[in-house]
């Protein structure tokens, strides 16, 4: 292999792409760097010499790594280092793994690893757009067995104008986020998120990104011409064969198979007859041939099961079940299952079902997202578990699956844009929990439908209902016959040509997800698996319709109610208190869940509490903090000091005024100690802030009833008693621990919702 090969093209925009080969990890099978901006990826590709005896399948392992020093950033955690993959490393992997598995030959059987790696980054340039890029050229420079080349991009429309690999900041305007793996000549695998947007919108962004895709697949192409002569690829011989077993099972066991399938029966009935037409067939067999060809048997048998089943639904346009190729499986829906949940739904499609779950938190409660290049938070999670139990199976339960992943992150992408983020009144945090319960096909698309009918069942007013529907393909390239299946069973996805998973509202799709296992796919056949799924798609949306009409007018008495406010800025730290001291004590006499984040120049502040009245309390606390003393208005004050002239008033928190003496009743008092005691609480108006200190005055006296022919204890000034002998010049200011600058904004506007207790009066004497 020669030293630093490389070739060079532009995506279109005048953005260049660089593939290298031969200079880094030479001791690998294939590698290369794929560079765009600052962006690097390093791929390598490597193969055992030989596949382990028995294995009839491709073993292929592909993984994804970022370098958190390719961006210049530590990772977070106890540890400091990178540790298993995250959601997005997993997510990554997936897409390349599905786009190279099916371009392996068949008969192919060597351990074989792919491994992709950032090793710089570009928080601009995302790099999932390139990863199979550097892989698909890792392995035509190698030396292992590969079809053709590969590559995949990603499609976005900014202002109707569709654009490959888009920036991230013209993401931000884009109604289309699709990645799209494609040879020269077919596509691969889809899989993105859209606004809603039409089957031909769809079918056009395709087309988009095949016409972009081959210009890589050439760049590929160019790159292995240049090492071939160095690097011929492997000569193999990975399964051997008994032509004259193979004719005695084709002729012997067909028929059967046939029948079986065309039985109509259910998925563990049909799967006991095909396993006992393989048995009685093998003991016919000595034992000593029964056990060592046993591995090509079973793949003469797998043919055999895929003839059968192909050839039935393409002569008779009929199914495994009974069904025509357009029939959905019959549906049954309940809501509000759990008691005790928040919001639950079961959806039960044939032999496909679903328990989901809803539960609504604070923002406590957000997922921090710390990626190497991808960071922030996220407010809704859906999580898909598969247990074995769903297949009748016995397996160890271990830790998250891929599979479980990647299930998960498609009924997410299809439901998130219906959820009201964007509602004010709406600031919780969501979790779906899909539970699969039973499994036949689907169980992806059934998520879904019940992640849809569990939100509606805990009231969260959803933009429009979203549902899901699997389309397969059955194809005979001799004849050019082909059937599109609509809501598809496991044995059809398995031994099908195609799977498309098309998710959406009545008014356009929100996500979908293909993979293909042919070569060739027209758009013609594309565009009428799209319009066939959306008769599918409006078919389940109205089963749901039915069921749940709307959401919960109101949410269950045991849900968090959540108030959000906003605060000026500057008021936050008031609010917060020292260390934490206020907000914290404010937690805990209301049993509330407050938190604030600065936005601009205001502080939104998130109350959650089990039941309103503690909200209630909470907002008046707060709106005590941050309200403006107005001249006129009327508070709840507490009395924190007597003095000879008056008493000092903390009539809103942390904020002091004087109650002078005269404005106490409408009788003179001598000694204020006889009527007022320190801790009392008693209402006052605000009546005048002095323009230049900021001080405060109060009455009491003005909230009572003024009795007739009252004498009043007038000053030189009218109606403002003047300063009695002894009283000190700076009568009227606050007590240094109050926390308001005593400062009057007019342009703030007092909330007169503080509440207000009725207090006893202080008498008036006679």
């Amino acid at each position: 292999m020669n030293l630093g090969v490389r070739t060079t093209f532009d995506i279109g925009d005048g953005r260049m792409v660089t593939i290298e080969t031969g200079k880094l990890a030479k001791q690998a099978d294939g590698s290369a760097v794929v560079t765009m901006g600052n962006t690097m990826l390093l791929a390598t590709v490597c193969c055992k010499k030989d596949a382990v005896e028995g294995t009839d399948f491709m073993p292929l392992q592909v993984e994804y790594q970022e370098k958190y020093a390719a961006v210049g950033r530590f990772p977070g955690g106890f540890f400091k280092r990178e540790a298993r993959p995250s959601e997005y490393e997993i997510l990554i992997a997936r897409l390349v793994d599905r786009a190279i598995r099916p371009l392996f030959p068949k008969n192919f059987h060597a351990e074989t690893q792919v491994v992709v790696t950032l090793i710089s980054g570009d928080k601009n340039n995302l790099p999932d757009a390139l990863a199979c890029l550097a892989a698909s050229s890792a392995i035509a420079v190698s030396n292992i067995p590969f079809e053709c080349p590969i590559s995949e991009v990603r499609v976005g429309r900014i202002d109707g104008k569709l654009v490959v690999n888009p920036t991230v900041e013209q993401m931000e305007n884009s109604d289309i986020d699709m990645i799209v793996a494609a040879s020269m000549d077919n596509i691969m695998m889809v899989e993105g998120e859209m606004k809603e947007i039409s089957e031909e919108d769809m079918v056009a962004a395709l087309n988009f990104a095949k016409d972009a895709i081959k210009v890589q697949c050439q760049a590929q192409l160019d790159l292995a011409a240049q090492v071939a002569s160095a690097n011929p690829k492997r000569e193999y011989c990975h399964e051997t064969d008994d032509e004259a077993i193979r004719e005695r099972m084709q002729a012997e066991l067909y028929d059967k198979v046939y029948a079986v399938a065309k039985s109509f029966k259910g998925k563990q009935a049909r799967n006991e007859d095909f396993d006992q037409i393989y048995t009685d067939f093998a003991e016919t067999l000595p034992e000593e041939e029964r056990e060592e060809k046993s591995v090509m048997m079973k793949r003469y048998y797998d043919d055999i099961l895929y003839h059968a089943m192909r050839n039935m639904i393409l002569d008779e346009r009929i199914r495994l079940d009974g069904r025509h190729t357009e029939d959905i499986r019959p549906i049954w829906i309940e809501t509000g299952y759990l008691p005790s949940a928040h919001g639950s739904a079961i959806f039960t499609r044939g032999e496909t079902q679903s328990l989901t779950t809803c539960t609504l938190g604070t923002k406590l409660d957000e997922q921090t997202i710390d990626g190497a290049v991808v960071e922030g938070s996220n407010r809704f999670m859906l999580h898909y578990n598969f247990p074995p139990y769903s297949v009748g199976e016995v397996k160890r339960i271990g830790s998250t699956s891929r599979r479980e992943v990647g299930h998960g992150n498609l009924a997410n992408r299809a439901l998130k844009p219906m959820i009201p983020f964007d509602d004010p009144t709406f600031p919780y945090t969501v979790r779906l929990v899909s539970d699969i319960l039973e499994s036949n096909g689907s169980s992806s698309m059934a998520t879904v439908c019940a992640g849809t009918l569990a939100l509606l069942d805990c009231g969260v007013k959803m933009k429009k209902p979203v549902s899901g529907i699997a389309m397969g393909l059955i194809t005979d390239e001799k004849t050019g016959r082909y059937a599109i299946l609509s809501d598809i069973l496991g044995d059809e996805d398995h031994l099908g040509d195609m799977d498309f998973k098309v998710c959406g509202t009545e008014d356009g799709i929100t996500a979908c997800q293909m993979d293909i296992k042919i070569n060739g796919l027209s758009s013609e056949v594309m565009a009428e698996a799209l319009a066939q799924a959306h008769r599918g798609r409006m078919f389940i949306l109205n089963k749901i319709k039915e069921a749940m009409p709307a959401p919960r007018e109101d949410y269950r008495p045991f849900v968090p109610r959540i108030v959000q406010m906003q605060i000026p800025r500057e008021f936050i730290g008031a609010v917060i208190g020292p260390g934490g001291k206020i907000i914290q004590e404010m937690q805990r006499e209301t049993n509330t869940i407050i938190n604030i984040e600065e936005v601009g120049d205001f502080g939104v502040i998130d109350i959650a509490a089990p039941n309103v009245d503690n909200i209630n309390a909470a907002v008046a606390r707060i709106k005590a903090i941050t309200t403006i003393p107005e001249v006129g208005e009327v508070y709840e004050g507490t009395i924190k000091t007597i003095t000879a002239f008056g008493a000092f008033v903390e009539f809103l928190p942390g904020t002091d005024g004087l109650l002078h003496v005269s404005e106490i009743a409408y009788r003179r008092i001598d000694n204020v100690e006889d009527v007022l005691n320190v801790g009392d609480k008693i209402k006052v108006k605000l009546i005048e802030i002095d323009e230049k200190t900021g001080k405060f005055r109060l009455s009491h006296k003005a909230l009572l009833p003024k009795p007739e022919n009252a004498e009043e204890n007038k000053g030189q000034n009218g109606n403002r008693p003047a300063r009695q002998s002894g009283t000190p010049k700076n009568e009227g200011h606050r007590p240094t621990h109050g926390k308001h600058n005593g400062n009057h904004r007019s342009n703030k506007q007092h909330n007169p919702e503080k509440p207000q207790q009725d207090l006893p009066e202080i008498p008036d004497i006679d």
